[in-house]
C-alpha cells in the first residue's frame, strides 16, 4: 500500500466516537478499547505524547440508568454524562494501568477555550501533564455544559485541543473509513484519500450523521478538519475498526482520509477564528472586503454597511460581505453602538461623535482571522 510522507510526529490527538466506543446492547466495547488502549500505550512506550478524547459518557450513562434511548432534555443528558463519565475513566484507567501509565481526567467546556485566560491555563496544565509522563484523557463537560457553552461534539473538541498544545496530527476514529463522495451507505460512492482544500464542493458532500447515540457526522469531521488545516495539523479520518489503525495511520500507511494542513495561522488569530465565542456580526461592502483579503488592510468604519447584533469592545465578531459570506472573524475596538453610529464615515468624521479612544480601525488587522 502506498505510504504517506509525513514530517516527523511528536504529539498526536486521537478521538475516538460514541459509535466505536458503544456496543449495540449499550455496554463498552472492551475489546476496541483494549486494544485502542495498547496502540496508544504503544506509541506512549516511543517517547510520542498522546491526548484521548473520548466520546461515550452519556452513552454509557444511558444505558446504566436505564433508558432505551438518548434522552432529549438538558438535564437528562448531564445526569447520564454524569454517571456515565465514572465508568468511562474507571475503564481507561483500568487498561492503562496495565502499561503502567497514569492517566489525567481534563473535562472542558466552550467556555475554557473562548475566554483567553482559561485557555492559557488549559494549556499549561495539558503541557503539564505531557511532562509528567501522564496521558490525558479528554471529554467535553457534559455535566455542566448547557446549550449556550456546549462544544456540540468531540470532533471539534478534539481539533481544538490539537491547536491548544500544537499537535502535529489529529486521528478522528469512527466507525467510517474515511471521506467520501457521497454516503456510501445509500448510493456508490468512492473514498477520497486525501484533501488539501476545503472546497464549495467538499462541503457539499458533508452529511450528518443518523447515529443514535453519537452527535457528530460528516459536517463535524469537515468543521475539525478546517480547524486542524488552519492550525498546521495532519488530520486523518479512519476507522476504528481497523487493525492496529492508530500506529498504521502514524507510520503513513493510506488508511482513509488526510487532510494536509494549508493556511497556518497564528495562536492568536487560530483562538480568535475557533475558540471565542462570536458575538455578533459586522456586515460591509465590497471595497472593503477586497482591501481585507487581498490586500491585508485593517478594517474602517467607511467599510461597514451595517452592523448585526449587541456587543462590547473586545468582543469577536464575523466580518461577513455583501453575499452574505462570512470572510473573518476579529476582535473589535469599538461596542456595535458605537460601529452603528459611524459605520461609512471617514476617520476625521467619527471621533467627535462616539469619543476619541485612539482607534482608527473597527477591527485592526492583528486582531483578524481570515479565510476561516
Amino acid at each position: 500500500m502506498e505510504q504517506r510522507q509525513f514530517p516527523p510526529i511528536k504529539r498526536i490527538v486521537v478521538k475516538i466516537g460514541s459509535s466505536s466506543l458503544i456496543c449495540p446492547t449499550g455496554g463498552p466495547n472492551l475489546s476496541l478499547i483494549e486494544n485502542m488502549v495498547y496502540q496508544l500505550a504503544d506509541l506512549h512506550g516511543e517517547g510520542k505524547e498522546v491526548l484521548l478524547v473520548t466520546s461515550g459518557a452519556i452513552g454509557l450513562g444511558v444505558r446504566r440508568l436505564g433508558y432505551s434511548r438518548r434522552p432529549k432534555t438538558i438535564p437528562e443528558k448531564q445526569a447520564a454524562a454524569a454517571v456515565g463519565q465514572g465508568i468511562l475513566i474507571h475503564t481507561y484507567e483500568k487498561f492503562f494501568a496495565e502499561y503502567n501509565i497514569p492517566v489525567g481526567q481534563v473535562l472542558l467546556t466552550r467556555e475554557d477555550f473562548a475566554d483567553r485566560k482559561r485557555f492559557l491555563n488549559a494549556r499549561n496544565t495539558m503541557f503539564t501533564l505531557l511532562r509528567m509522563g501522564v496521558l490525558p484523557v479528554i471529554n467535553e463537560n457534559d455535566t455542566v455544559a448547557v446549550e449556550e457553552i456546549k462544544l456540540g461534539d468531540n470532533d471539534n473538541l478534539a481539533a481544538l485541543v490539537g491547536g491548544l498544545v500544537d499537535a502535529e496530527m489529529l486521528i478522528l476514529l469512527s466507525d467510517i473509513d474515511g471521506f467520501y463522495t457521497g454516503d456510501p451507505s445509500f448510493a456508490p460512492a468512492r473514498l477520497i484519500p486525501e484533501i488539501r482544500e476545503i472546497t464549495p464542493e467538499i462541503e457539499m458532500i458533508a452529511s450528518g450523521s443518523k447515529d443514535a447515540l453519537g452527535t457528530g457526522g460528516m459536517i463535524t469531521k469537515l468543521q475539525a478538519a478546517r480547524i486542524a488545516m488552519h492550525s498546521d495539523m495532519i488530520m486523518v479520518l479512519a476507522d476504528s475498526r481497523e487493525k492496529n489503525v492508530v500506529r498504521r495511520v502514524v507510520a503513513g500507511e493510506s488508511l482513509g482520509t488526510v487532510f494536509w494542513p494549508s493556511i497556518r495561522l497564528d495562536n492568536r488569530r487560530r483562538w480568535i477564528a475557533y475558540s471565542s465565542t462570536v458575538q455578533g456580526k459586522i456586515h460591509i461592502d465590497e471595497g472593503a472586503a477586497i482591501a481585507l483579503l487581498r490586500k491585508g488592510k485593517s478594517l474602517l468604519p467607511s467599510g461597514v454597511n451595517r452592523v448585526e447584533g449587541n456587543f462590547e469592545m473586545g468582543n469577536t465578531v464575523s466580518v461577513v460581505e455583501p453575499g452574505g459570506h462570512e470572510i473573518a472573524r476579529g476582535i473589535v475596538n469599538f461596542s456595535s453602538a458605537e460601529i452603528d453610529a459611524i459605520k461609512g464615515t471617514r476617520t476625521g468624521e467619527r471621533l467627535k461623535p462616539v469619543g476619541c479612544k485612539g482607534y482608527d480601525e473597527v477591527i485592526h488587522r492583528n486582531n483578524m482571522a481570515l479565510n476561516i
